[in-house]
């Protein structure tokens, strides 16, 4: 029978101990399993409706690397809690980790949000656009990166309603871990609004605030969508309300 209302934490937990388990002994009975993963025979079945079913995921998915498996426990636990108050204890059982293997990976709470930002975020997407993009024209530009961020948005907007979190009221790790990947994306998008300014293509105004005024919106729709889907109902898709935003935007940023 499949597993309802999974936690995907505690999946990941109970097969990260099978795998150890099974290892040593191919017959490793639920009760040792479920003991190994530091959850109940209750919970073990919630999720996993058989050992059948549990060997079956454990097979069917494989074992993803060390790194891989923390951020993603990462981001599950700072949807639901503040970077000051994730247990670094937690994060290393539900990645299936040792705590030192934790630790020798991401030194710190600083180290793992700066792993989210380039894992997880629109920042390097944003960067490498920057990068590689430079000569386009605003009207060109600034719909990529748009996408970019939706595209980011669609599968971590609930980290990314944590990043801002953290940006804005977080602790001094929070911001340590944000800092020098926000500082690199955000400042080519600076050299570039400025140079664009210089060009004659875009009315001269501090580049900070034209990049609010481009970013702002995005950001408050994205934040805002699913509520305003259930409320109010919504014709476009994401991609399409963002690019009309954005023809509005660079209406009024043009010289």
């Amino acid at each position: 029978m499949p597993a309802l209302a999974a936690d995907p934490t505690i999946r990941r937990q109970v097969m990260a101990a099978a795998r150890d388990l099974l290892e040593d002994d191919a017959a490793a009975p639920v009760a040792r399993i479920a003991t190994a993963a530091g959850v109940s025979r209750a919970t073990f079945y919630r999720h996993f409706g058989s050992r059948a079913e549990l060997l079956a995921s454990v097979e069917r998915e494989p074992r993803p690397d060390a790194r891989s498996r923390i951020l993603s426990a990462a981001e599950e636990m700072l949807v639901r809690t503040s970077l000051d108050q994730l247990s670094m204890d937690q994060l290393a059982r539900a990645a299936g980790v040792s705590r030192g293997t934790l630790y020798r990976i991401f030194p710190g709470k600083a180290a793992i949000m700066r792993g989210l930002l380039e894992t997880y975020s629109p920042f390097e997407a944003i960067r490498q656009i920057a990068l590689e993009h430079s000569d386009d024209p605003p009207e060109v530009f600034f719909p990529r990166i748009s996408r970019a961020v939706v595209g980011t948005a669609g599968e971590h907007l609930g980290l990314l309603r944590a990043i801002f979190h953290e940006a804005t009221v977080g602790s001094e790790a929070a911001l340590a871990g944000i800092r020098p990947t926000l500082a690199a994306a955000i400042g080519m998008l600076i050299e570039y609004v400025a140079a664009q300014m210089a060009a004659g293509r875009l009315r001269p105004m501090h580049p900070l605030l034209a990049l609010q005024a481009f970013i702002g919106p995005i950001f408050f729709h994205l934040m805002t969508r699913p509520l305003a889907e259930d409320v109010f109902g919504l014709p476009l898709d994401a991609v399409s309300a963002v690019d009309d935003l954005v023809a509005v935007t660079l209406a009024g940023l043009k010289a």
